[in-house]
């Protein structure tokens, strides 16, 4: 799949990139996109949450009734959870929500997302460009200039790039990525995905 480059004041360079059909132009997997999804949204996860259960609680542990004869029924100390102020049956504990996700189950997602958005013609490929300084102002431009300003976009940079992150950062509607850092949700999420031209060989690198 051919992809003409643009520069980022969008007009056509005459330059042409080629989408590798491995990565852009398989049939999408729809579940290992969710399993995908699925661990990257649990990870996100705190898994802070914590209640106290009958041994926790403050509270006397003399027993407050005799056994038998009460009319009642056998609830032991002032902790216990049949009473107002005590302990929690099974309540919540600090616990990890991720799970095991195979490698090639991964790649797979991102591959079958990628292949929705080539699709979807949602993808450009734009010459390599940067800021000499941090500008919210520079990078509305090249969003209006590539006409996406009014859409949710993913720039997809090659490498780090302190001052395209800083220029976007304040942007609702934009997110910044590094090429070995793309995940499958961040791609879906996307209206269109921008893709700096030295990034798409780091793409194919990794998931080809």
């Amino acid at each position: 799949m051919e992809v003409s480059v643009l520069n980022i004041k969008g007009q056509d360079t005459g330059k042409k990139v080629v989408l590798n059909d491995a990565v852009y132009g398989i049939t999408p997997n729809d579940h290992a996109i969710y399993l995908d999804v699925r661990l990257i949204q649990a990870n996100k996860r705190q898994g802070t949450a914590k209640s106290k259960e009958r041994s926790e609680v403050s509270g006397s542990t003399r027993k407050l009734g005799r056994q038998k004869g009460g009319g009642g029924a056998r609830r032991g100390d002032i902790n216990s959870p049949v009473l107002v102020g005590g302990g929690r049956v099974f309540g919540p504990k600090p616990r990890d929500y991720g799970f095991k996700l195979n490698k090639k189950v991964k790649a797979l997602a991102r591959r079958s997302a990628l292949s929705y958005k080539a699709q979807d013609s949602a993808i450009l490929v734009v010459e390599d460009f940067s800021f000499e300084a941090p500008k919210t102002k520079e990078f509305i431009e090249v969003l209006n200039n590539l006409k996406v300003a009014d859409k949710k976009t993913l720039f997809v940079l090659p490498g780090a790039d302190k001052c395209v992150f800083l220029s976007a950062r304040n942007l609702k509607k934009s997110r910044i990525t590094m090429a070995q850092s793309l995940n499958t949700l961040e791609v879906l999420d996307a209206d269109v995905m921008v893709v700096l031209e030295s990034a798409v060989e780091k793409i194919d690198a990794i998931l080809n």
